[in-house]
């Protein structure tokens, strides 16, 4: 027999020993980890996302769009989910805002009522 129960057994609790023997390391190895995915990944994607929902419910009258490869102006504001899009002279459609990958040219402010 070459290799004996015991020399089998101290090879096993070494590897053991290997991957740290508590789970505190881990957690001192995870904590910082965590830390750099929330600034480097999920902070600036929550900012961008914001952005984009702000630039999206400022959209008025005038303004050029692009959906999906489509520029058009918008003629209408129907509700806060549609808008009503001029994409070529005479031809309009309704889009709902989701669907705008861009605000290209923003259009004229709106009037105040001369009351």
């Amino acid at each position: 027999m070459f290799i004996t129960n015991a020399y089998a057994q101290s090879a096993t609790d070494s590897a053991a020993s290997a991957f740290g023997g508590s789970g505190f390391e881990m957690i001192i190895l995870f904590v910082p980890l965590m830390v750099v995915w929330y600034f480097l990944l999920i902070r600036p994607q929550r900012a961008q996302a914001k952005k984009r929902d702000e630039i999206l419910k400022n959209i008025r009258r005038g303004d050029q769009i692009v959906t999906s490869g489509i520029v058009g102006k918008v003629t209408k504001v129907v509700d806060d989910k549609e808008l009503e899009v001029e994409i070529a002279e005479g031809v309009r459609i309704r889009v709902v805002r989701s669907a705008i990958s861009e605000v290209r040219v923003k259009g004229e402010p709106v009037k105040a009522d001369a009351a």
